[in-house]
């Protein structure tokens, strides 16, 4: 597992947040990404929690 949540530079495609927590947890982006897609299908603030993250998760440098 990673130390630091940060979005990384490179592997992201929208804002970084999925690759930055599968970083993060030790799982494939893809994975990250799957599970987030399929999460909102679920009801809750999945999206705002994203755009929240995308904010406050600093970028790689």
């Amino acid at each position: 597992m990673a130390s630091t949540l940060v979005r990384p530079s490179s592997g992201r495609w929208i804002g970084g947040v999925c690759a930055g927590l599968a970083r993060r947890f030790g799982i494939s982006a893809n994975t990250m990404r799957l599970i987030f897609v399929i999460s909102c299908l679920l009801p809750g603030p999945q999206i705002l929690i994203y755009i929240v993250l995308w904010i406050l998760m600093p970028s790689e440098r």
